[in-house]
C-alpha cells in the first residue's frame, strides 16, 4: 500500500494499534504452540521478503505479489508442524518492503508488518480446523485452501480499507472498483502456495526453490504486461486530451460513445480482450477531427457540399493516424465511417464498426450540438428501432436499448448535466450526423 507516498500522520495511531494487535497475536500463538523450527522459518521468511520486493502494482494502487504464495505455503507447513506462530512470523517478514526504509515512508513498515501478521493469523486460524481435509479427494481437498484464502483476503482488505477511512474519511471509488480484480489475482497465488506447502511436507525444502523460480519469472512477465497496458492507456489519454484541447464537446462525446459501446459489448458477451479493443476503437473513432477546423465542427447551420467533404476527411485521417500506432492498428478499420452501414448480406463483416456507429448516433441524438438541442431518449430509441436492419445492426441497436433500460439511465432532452451549446435551436438540420447539405449547393 502507498508504495511511493510518505507515511501520513493520520495513520500513526491506526498503525500503532495494528502493529500492537499483531504482536499480541504472535505472542498468543507462540505461547499456545511453541516456537517454530528456525530452518523453515528462515527459508520462508527470506522468500517472503524477496517476493514482497518484487511486487506488481495493479490499477487503483492495489498490489499483488508472490508473497501471497509464500504466506499460504507457510500456513500449510507450520500448521502441519503444530507451530502456527511460524506462519504469523512469516507474515511479519512480508511487511518489509525496502523502499519504505526511507525516512518519509518508514511508517509503512509497521503498518504492513501488522497487517500481514494479522492476515497470516487469520489464514492459519481458518486452515487448522479443516487441515484434515487437505489430504482428501478433489475437490474436498480445496476446502481448507478456500477457507484460508477467504480469511486472508478479508483481514487484509479490511485493514487496507480501514486505513483509507482513517486517512481520507472515505474509500476512493477506484480502489473499491478494483477489489474483484484483487480476488482474481490472489486466488492463483494462493493455490500455488497450497501446492508448494504440500510438496514441501512430502519432498523437503529443495522443492521450494524448484517451484519458486519459474513462478517469479512468470511474475516478471505479468509486470511487463501491465507496463505495456499502462503505456497504451497513457497514449490514448494523451490523444483524448488533444481532442479536448481542440473541442471539449468532441472529447466528451468520444468518452460517452466508449461507454455505450461497452454496454453493447457486455450485452453481446464480449470477452475482456475484445472489450478492450472495442473501448479503444470507440475512444478513437473521432480522432481524425483534429484536422477539421472548429468552425465546421460547430457550425450551427447546414454544411455546404465543400464543407461536408472537408469534414468527412477526418474519417480517413483517423484511420491513417491509428494505423501508424502499433497497438491501435488492429482497431483502425473499426473506426472507418465508409463501412458503418448495416449490410445483412455481409455475414463476414466485423460487428465492432456497427457497435461504434450506433453508439455514435445515439449520443449525437441525445446530446445538444451546435445545430440542434438534444432529442429525447424516446425519440432516439424510436430512431434506432425504425432504422434497424437498414442503417443500424438490429442486434446491436436492441442491445444498447436493453442495456440502458436495464440500468435505468436517462439521456437526452431534460437530462443533460452540461452543454457547450445552450443557445442551440430546438429544431435543426440533421439528427445523428453532421447535418444535411444545403439544398442549393447539393449536387
Amino acid at each position: 500500500m502507498a508504495l511511493a507516498t510518505p507515511f501520513p500522520r493520520r495513520l500513526r495511531i491506526y498503525t500503532a494499534v495494528l502493529f500492537l494487535a499483531a504482536l499480541i497475536v504472535a505472542v498468543i500463538f507462540g505461547w499456545q504452540s511453541g516456537a517454530p523450527q528456525p530452518g523453515p522459518l528462515l527459508l520462508f521468511g527470506v522468500l517472503a521478503v524477496f517476493a514482497r520486493n518484487r511486487l506488481v502494482v495493479l490499477p487503483g494502487g492495489l498490489t499483488v505479489d508472490a508473497g501471497t504464495m509464500i504466506l499460504i505455503a507457510a500456513v500449510v507447513v507450520f500448521a502441519a508442524e503444530g507451530t502456527p506462530s511460524g506462519a504469523v512470523l512469516v507474515g511479519m517478514f512480508c511487511g518489509f518492503y525496502l523502499p519504505h526504509l526511507s525516512r518519509a515512508r518508514r511508517g509503512w513498515i509497521p503498518f504492513n508488518v501488522g497487517m500481514f501478521a494479522l492476515t497470516a493469523a487469520a489464514a492459519v486460524g481458518a486452515y487448522i480446523p479443516l487441515r484434515s481435509l487437505a489430504g482428501s479427494t478433489f475437490p474436498i481437498t480445496l476446502v481448507p485452501l478456500f477457507a484460508a484464502t477467504c480469511a486472508y483476503l478479508f483481514v487484509s482488505l479490511s485493514a487496507l480499507l480501514g486505513s483509507y477511512v482513517v486517512e481520507l474519511r472515505a474509500v476512493p471509488r477506484d480502489v473499491l472498483s478494483h477489489i474483484p480484480n484483487v480476488f482474481a489475482e490472489v486466488l492463483p497465488f494462493a493455490g500455488l502456495g497450497f501446492v508448494l506447502g504440500r510438496m514441501y511436507l512430502s519432498l523437503g525444502a529443495w522443492v521450494v526453490v524448484l517451484m519458486v523460480v519459474p513462478i517469479l519469472i512468470a511474475r516478471e512477465l505479468f509486470a511487463s504486461y501491465l507496463q505495456v497496458t499502462q503505456s497504451h492507456e497513457q497514449s490514448v489519454s494523451m490523444l483524448i486530451r488533444m481532442l479536448e484541447a481542440k473541442d471539449r464537446y468532441t472529447a466528451g462525446h468520444a468518452e460517452r460513445v466508449a461507454g455505450y459501446a461497452r454496454y453493447m459489448g457486455e450485452e453481446l458477451g464480449f470477452m475482456p480482450a475484445r472489450m478492450e479493443r472495442l473501448r479503444f476503437a470507440a475512444l478513437m473513432h473521432d480522432i481524425g477531427k483534429l484536422v477539421v477546423p472548429n468552425h465546421l465542427l460547430n457550425k450551427p447551420g447546414r454544411l455546404t457540399a465543400e464543407e461536408f467533404a472537408q469534414v468527412r476527411i477526418h474519417e480517413k485521417v483517423g484511420v491513417q493516424m491509428l494505423s501508424h500506432i502499433d497497438f491501435l492498428r488492429p482497431i483502425a478499420r473499426d473506426t472507418h465511417g465508409d463501412s458503418m452501414r448495416f449490410d445483412p448480406d455481409d455475414t463476414e463483416h466485423p460487428i465492432e464498426p456497427y457497435i461504434i456507429m450506433i453508439a455514435d448516433a445515439y449520443d449525437a441524438m441525445t446530446s445538444t450540438r451546435a445545430y440542434r438541442k438534444a432529442l429525447s431518449q424516446d425519440v432516439a430509441f424510436t430512431e434506432l428501432r425504425d432504422k434497424s436492419g437498414t442503417q443500424f445492426h438490429p442486434e446491436c441497436a436492441q442491445a444498447l436499448i436493453r442495456a440502458i433500460e436495464k440500468r435505468g439511465e436517462q439521456h437526452g432532452a431534460g437530462f443533460e448535466t452540461d452543454t457547450d451549446y445552450a443557445n442551440a435551436p430546438e429544431l435543426g438540420v440533421g439528427s445523428a450526423g453532421l447535418g444535411d447539405l444545403a439544398p442549393s449547393e447539393a449536387k
